[in-house]
C-alpha cells in the first residue's frame, strides 16, 4: 500500500496520492441547486489529508438532465460563484478539484426536471418508471451547448480538471448503445457522433484543463446494457480526443442499479473481467471505482495491473479519515463501509440527504467539547448505546457503558450474519474498538440496576436497552417448537427440520428464509400485509428476492395470517381464504420488535436525568440508532 500514498502525476496534474474521490450525489444542495454550508463541511472533511483529487457530485449540464431535486447546478447564472465555494474549500486543504458533467437522459427524474425525461429514442427507465421521449435536433444542440457552457464555468470557478460521464447508462452511453438508440438520423447511423460532439464541446471551452472520461466497464444488463462492440469506439475516441484518464465503474442507473451502486453482496469477478477488457482497449491511466475500501482489494488490483488510481467513495463517507488511518496503520480505528447502501442510497431514494449508518458526523460541524462535563451511565451496548457512549465521551463527559450480555453490539452483532451483509462486521468491530478507547469504562455481563446506580452515581442515565420480539397471538403457538429471530441469529436454539415456518417476511424474516434455504430446509415465510421485505433498502430487497426466487424449497406468502396450530396442520388465512399447511418442525418469529421495558422505579427515582434512545424509544434500524446516540451527545 505504500505506493498509494506517494505523489502521482496524472493528466498533467501532480496528485498528493493515488486516491480519487468519485462523484457521489449528496442532496445537500438548496432547492434551487446552489451550494450549502453542509456541502462545504462535507468536502472539507473528505479533502483534509484525503484523496489527491476530489470529483464533485454530478452536475447536469442542462436542467432537463437532473436526477435529484437538490442536485447541484451548473447552468444557473450564479453557478460559477456557487461552485467556487467548494473549489476553495478543497484547495484550502491542499487537494485538487474536478467538476463532473452529466446529462441523465432517460434516467432523469421528472420531480427534478419538471418534465418527461429525454433520450435518444423512446425508452422507459425501470428505476424511475418514466418513459423518455426522443430528443429533437434542437434539444441535442441545447445539451451540447450545455456541455460547452459547463466547461467554461469549470475554468472560471477554478477547477483543476473536468470529468465527462460517458457510462452508467446515462445519455452519452444511451446514444452509443445500439440496444437503446433506435434513431434513423445521423445520431443513429453513427452512434459515436453525440459523444464526439460532447467531447469536442468540452475541449473547446476547457482552456487546457485535463479531462477524464467515466465509463461502465460492463453495464451488467444483457438486454439493455451497452455492448463491448459499442463501448470500444468510445475508448478509442478518448485516446485520440485528448482524454487523459478513464474512470471505470460498473452497471447502469436504469437497468442494473445493484452494479451501479456496487452492492456488497455482488460477486467480484465481473468487475475484474471488465477492467481486464478495458485495460486492453486503451493505454490511458485507469481510475477504478467500486467497493475499494479494503487494502487487500486495492493491492490485488494494482498487482494485477488493473488500476493506476483508486476511487474511494462510500468508504470515505463512512470514515473521511480513512486514507490517513491507512497511512498511519491505525487500522482498528477505521469505520469500514459495509456496502449496505442503507444510510446513503436508501436515504437519497427516500428524498433525504446523504448519510451513513456508521458516520453521523459526515457533513456536520466538528464536535465541540462540553462546558458542563457530566458523569454518564449508558445502559445497553447495542448501536444506540455504543454511539451515545462514543460521542458523549468525545464531548468530554465521563462515560460508563454497561451491557448485560458478554459482548457489545446488540442487534448490530446479528445484522452482519445475514446473507450479503458480511462486510458489516468490520464496521461493528471498529465501533467497538472506538467505544472502548474513548469511554471511561465498559462493563459487560452485567445489567444496569439500582445497585449499579448507587455505585456509579451518574448525573445522566442513557437508557438504550434495545427491543424485544413481538410475540403474535396465535392459538396453540405455545405447543410449537419455536424461537424468536434474535434466538435464531444468536444460535441459542437449534433449527429442526425439514420444514420451518417463518412468521413475518419483513427484512429480518427474508434474511432468515434465505439462510435456511441455503441450508436446505423447506421454508414458508408469511406476512400479514404487503410489501414483502418492508423496511429493506430497495436494491438489497431486489437482490434478496431474486436469490429467494432461485430456491425451490422457499415459499413466500404475503397477505397471509397464521391463525392456529394443531397436531396435524397449521391453519392460515390468505386474502380472506382459509388454507391448511402441513406441520412444521420449527417456527421462527420474525413478527416485528417492540421497545424493551424502560428503567424501573428503583432506577428512575435514583437518577436526576434519564434519556431513552434507539429501539428502547422507537424501534427502527441501525442508522437511526447510531444517529440517536450522536444527536443525544449534541444535546449535552
Amino acid at each position: 500500500m505504500k505506493r498509494m500514498f506517494e505523489q502521482f502525476n496524472c493528466c498533467s496534474l501532480t496528485l498528493a496520492n493515488r486516491f480519487i474521490f468519485p462523484p457521489i450525489k449528496t442532496a445537500y444542495g438548496s432547492p434551487k441547486g446552489n451550494v450549502t454550508e453542509r456541502h462545504q463541511t462535507y468536502y472539507r472533511q473528505i479533502a483534509q489529508n484525503g484523496p489527491g483529487l476530489l470529483i464533485l457530485e454530478p452536475v447536469a449540464v442542462t436542467a432537463d438532465g437532473k436526477e435529484h431535486p437538490k442536485q447541484l447546478c451548473v447552468h444557473l447564472p450564479e453557478s460559477v460563484a456557487e461552485l467556487k465555494k467548494i473549489v476553495d474549500v478543497i484547495h484550502d486543504e491542499g487537494r485538487l478539484a474536478c467538476l463532473h458533467l452529466n446529462h441523465a437522459g432517460a434516467a432523469a427524474n421528472p420531480k427534478a426536471t419538471g418534465g418527461k425525461p429525454k433520450a435518444p429514442s423512446v425508452l422507459t427507465c425501470p428505476t424511475t418508471g418514466q418513459e423518455a421521449k426522443a430528443l429533437t435536433q434542437a434539444e441535442i444542440d441545447e445539451i451540447i451547448d450545455g456541455y460547452r457552457s459547463a466547461a467554461a464555468k469549470a475554468v472560471s470557478a477554478g477547477f483543476d480538471a473536468i470529468e465527462i460521464q460517458g457510462g452508467h447508462g446515462y445519455l452519452v452511453s444511451q446514444f452509443l448503445n445500439g440496444k437503446i438508440n433506435q434513431r434513423t438520423d445521423s445520431y443513429g447511423q453513427k452512434r459515436l457522433q453525440f459523444a464526439e460532439e460532447v467531447l469536442g464541446a468540452v475541449k473547446e471551452k476547457c482552456c487546457g484543463l485535463p479531462c477524464i472520461l467515466r465509463i461502465s466497464g460492463n453495464e451488467m444488463s444483457p438486454d439493455f446494457g451497452i455492448s463491448q462492440e459499442d463501448l470500444a469506439p468510445l475508448l478509442k475516441l478518448a485516446g485520440k480526443g485528448g482524454i487523459c484518464a478513464i474512470h471505470v465503474g460498473m452497471g447502469s442507473a436504469c437497468f442494473s442499479p445493484p452494479w451501479y451502486f456496487h452492492h456488497g453482496s455482488l460477486p467480484e469477478k465481473p468487475q475484474w473481467d471488465a477492467l481486464a477488457w478495458v485495460r486492453k482497449q486503451t493505454q490511458l491511466p485507469l481510475i477504478v471505482a467500486g467497493r475499494m475500501g479494503r487494502t487487500e482489494r486495492i493491492t490485488k488490483m494494482l498487482d494485477d495491473n488493473l488500476a493506476d488510481l483508486i476511487a474511494l467513495g462510500r468508504p470515505l463517507i463512512s470514515d473521511s479519515d480513512l486514507i490517513e488511518k491507512w497511512q498511519n496503520e491505525t487500522y482498528d480505528e477505521i469505520k469500514y463501509c459495509g456496502y449496505c447502501l442503507q444510510g446513503c442510497l436508501h436515504r437519497m431514494k427516500s428524498g433525504l440527504t446523504l448519510g451513513c449508518n456508521l458516520n453521523p458526523e459526515i457533513g456536520r460541524p466538528e464536535l465541540e467539547k462540553t462546558s458542563k462535563p457530566l458523569k454518564v451511565l449508558v445502559a445497553g451496548g447495542g448501536p444506540a448505546g455504543m454511539s451515545a457512549a462514543l460521542y458523549l465521551s468525545r464531548r468530554g463527559h465521563t462515560v460508563t457503558l454497561a451491557e448485560k450480555n458478554d459482548c457489545l453490539g446488540g442487534q448490530f452483532d446479528l445484522a452482519w450474519q445475514a446473507p450479503g451483509k458480511e462486510k458489516m462486521q468490520d464496521g461493528l468491530d471498529s465501533l467497538t474498538f472506538c467505544v472502548k478507547a474513548n469511554a471511561c469504562a465498559v462493563i459487560t455481563g452485567r445489567a444496569v440496576n439500582a445497585d449499579m446506580i448507587t455505585e456509579i452515581q451518574p448525573d445522566l442515565l442513557v437508557w438504550a436497552c434495545g427491543a424485544v420480539q413481538n410475540i403474535p397471538a396465535i392459538s396453540a403457538l405455545e405447543n410449537q417448537y419455536a424461537m424468536t429471530s434474535l434466538e435464531y441469529f444468536q444460535g441459542a436454539k437449534a433449527v429442526k427440520g425439514p420444514r420451518v415456518l417463518v412468521i413475518g417476511a419483513g427484512r429480518t424474516g427474508l434474511e432468515i428464509a434465505e439462510k435456511l434455504g441455503k441450508d436446505g430446509f423447506v421454508v414458508v415465510a408469511t406476512k400479514r400485509t404487503d410489501p414483502i421485505g418492508s423496511m429493506m433498502e430497495m436494491i438489497t430487497k431486489k437482490l434478496t428476492l431474486m436469490r429467494l426466487g432461485q430456491m425451490p424449497k422457499v415459499t413466500l406468502m404475503p397477505h397471509t395470517t397464521v391463525k392456529s396450530f394443531t397436531s396435524d396442520n397449521v391453519i392460515v388465512e390468505k386474502d380472506g381464504e382459509q388454507l391448511t399447511l402441513e406441520p412444521f418442525q420449527t417456527v421462527i418469529l420474525a413478527s416485528g420488535m417492540l421497545p424493551a421495558a424502560g428503567p424501573d422505579k428503583s432506577i428512575s427515582e435514583a437518577v436526576a436525568a434519564i434519556e431513552i434512545i434507539g429501539d428502547a424509544d422507537q424501534v427502527s434500524d441501525i442508522y437511526s440508532a447510531i444517529h440517536a446516540g450522536y444527536e443525544l451527545a449534541l444535546k449535552y
